[in-house]
């Protein structure tokens, strides 16, 4: 009997080590030390709230923590309103249409060098593909230079996460959409709702659970973008397109600011757990578990 009680915690026992050992382990010794001044190469030098004080009084931060939000402004609707779309649009039966659910992912699953060797050729400024269309066909005369223009290198970045990130939305708002029972559409248009009217009144309503879970992941997503402003513009022009996880990365390893490092990343954490929060709280205005 005693076995029998112990045996479950056994099978979850790698799980919990891992948790421990990865991710509240290292969280609790970021949380130390965002409060010494400590560069790997010598002790930690205890400075209190330091490293805080500085973060509140860096313009650099505060530039930075903008661009963050004007990143999680385009990439949070735009990635949600895309896969939504592209959602319904493949939840269609028709031949072949796997294939189309396949290539719509693909990107998802494309490592980001590769992505950004091919969106940094669309947006050259010279001999972008971007730039030739509306030169030809737009008879745009000064075109900008995306990655390289202070006004819209981190929409540019926005656009290029957007298009990699919607595959995997898509499969889960796919899924969502296959499990709303066709009955209630045919009885909407026995009673004369329009395509709009069913949109509105019985896919959005039954999709609110999928909704708010893709809301929150996206915007976790958002906050912790890396990869793109890494591959494709390093943090520039001048800080431009530098979000704050990129942030985080060059104070640690390229100006071996551990300490400095550790309390932007408690800062982000804490902005992120708010934002989760907040939505949690407001989940049941905004949630419809009706089926």
């Amino acid at each position: 009997m005693r076995h029998g009680k112990i045996t479950p915690y056994l099978f979850i026992l790698p799980t919990i080590i891992g948790v421990f050992v990865f991710r509240l382990g290292p969280t609790a010794v970021a949380a130390y030390a965002s409060f010494t001044r400590w560069n790997v190469r010598t002790p930690p030098e205890f400075l209190a709230l330091g490293n805080y004080i500085e973060l509140i009084n860096n313009e650099t931060f505060w530039l930075v923590f903008r661009n963050t939000l004007l990143f999680t402004a385009i990439f949070v609707p735009g990635v949600m309103i895309i896969s939504l779309l592209m959602a319904m649009m493949v939840n269609q039966k028709l031949p072949g249409i796997a294939f189309f659910r396949g290539l719509y992912f693909l990107p998802y699953i494309t490592a980001m060098v590769a992505v950004a060797m091919v969106w940094r050729w669309i947006f050259a400024t010279r001999f972008g593909v971007l730039n030739y269309v509306l030169t030809n066909f737009f008879m745009v005369a000064d075109p900008p230079a995306w990655l390289a223009d202070k006004t819209w290198a981190l929409p540019s970045l926005a656009i290029v996460a957007i298009w990699k990130q919607v595959g995997f939305q898509m499969l889960i708002f796919l899924a969502g959409l296959q499990g709303i029972p066709a009955t209630l559409y045919e009885a909407a248009a026995i009673d004369g709702a329009s395509k709009t009217k069913q949109f509105f009144n019985i896919t959005l309503p039954l999709l609110s659970p999928i909704t708010f879970f893709i809301f929150i992941i996206t915007v976790i997503d958002a906050f912790k973008t890396f990869e793109v402003t890494f591959a494709m513009t390093g943090g520039g022009p001048n800080n431009a397109s530098t979000t704050l996880a990129f942030y985080i990365y060059q104070n640690a390893f390229t100006f071996g600011r551990m300490g400095y490092a550790s309390a932007l990343a408690m800062f982000l954490m804490l902005i992120v757990g708010a934002a989760t929060f907040i939505s949690f709280r407001l989940k049941d205005r905004l949630v419809d578990y009706a089926l």
